[in-house]
Formats: C-alpha cells, structure tokens, sequence
C-alpha cells in the first residue's frame, strides 16, 4: 500500500508550514505521545507498589528482592522523565523558546521510553525468575532488550528519510 503524499507525516517538509508553527506542531505531537506512554508506566508503577505487600513476597530470594527494587527504581525514573516534559512546558510556555523546550522535552521523552524499557524487562525478569528459576529471566530479559531495542529505538533510526534534512 503507498504512503499517503498528501499531508505532512511527522515533518515531512510541509513548505507552507513555517518555522514556527512547526515547532509548535511538534511540542503538541510530543506532548500528545507522551499520553500514550504515561498510562503505561502509571500502571506498571502502581502494580509495583502492592508487590511487597503481597503474602508471596516473603518468599522472595535476595536476587529477587535486588531485581524488584531496580525495577522499582527504573519505573519511577521512566515517570519523573515522562511527566517532565508536561511540567517544564508549565512552567516555561510564556518564554517564548519552543524550540528549546521541545528538544529538551525530547530528550527527556527518550530517556523515560529508555527507562521504561528497562522496567517492563526487569518486570518480566522478576516474575519468571519468581515462576521458573534463574536460568528463564536471563533469556526472557535477553529477547526483552533486543525486542524493546529494536523497536523503540533502532527501527526508528533505520527508518529515517535519508533525504530529509531537519530545518
């Protein structure tokens, strides 16, 4: 099936689109896919929280417990990263440097999505080393980063127009 080459996909180079109003464009488009990312997290975050809480969590080895607390700490980075963009937005939108704010904004969305990732891994890790052993996690985060890897972040960049140039 064709691409659409009708309308501006992420940028494509619109010519009548300035400047600016990409730039506004963009911030709202980040903004708004960080809505899909932040329920996410939420829920992971939220699950984690009750765990140790649970009867079966005494039953955990110190492997585990490691294993869990990291994974606590990566989703509760992969939140303070995601929410940022919404907050320095708050507190900057006045300024006048969208610009700036979008590539900070950007930056911080990589980082959380990078943080996520590892979050849902060491998530998927814990409970199939709680169900099966030590030898399943290792393979399960094995498959989980390279999965995660290639694409949140190398599909990606693989799939970047080589002829495009960034205004």
């Amino acid at each position: 099936m064709p691409e659409a080459q009708d309308a501006p996909a992420g940028g494509s180079g619109d010519s009548a689109e300035s400047h600016s109003e990409r730039v506004n464009r963009e911030l709202i488009e980040l903004l708004n896919e960080l809505r899909v990312a932040l329920p996410g997290v939420q829920v992971l975050f939220a699950f984690l929280l009750a765990v140790p809480f649970a009867t079966g969590f005494a039953q955990t080895n110190d492997f585990q417990r490691d294993l869990f607390f990291g994974t606590l700490l990566a989703t509760a980075i992969s939140s303070a990263l995601l929410i940022a963009p919404s907050a320095y937005h708050r507190m900057n939108f006045r300024e006048r440097d969208k610009e700036r704010m979008l590539l900070t904004s950007n930056t911080l969305a990589l980082a959380g999505l990078f943080f996520l990732a590892l979050a849902i891994i060491g998530a998927v890790a814990l409970i199939a080393d709680f169900i099966y052993g030590p030898a399943v996690p290792i393979l399960c985060a094995g498959i989980g980063a390279v999965i995660f890897a290639g694409l949140w972040f190398v599909l990606p960049i693989l799939r970047r127009n080589p002829e495009h140039t960034p205004d």
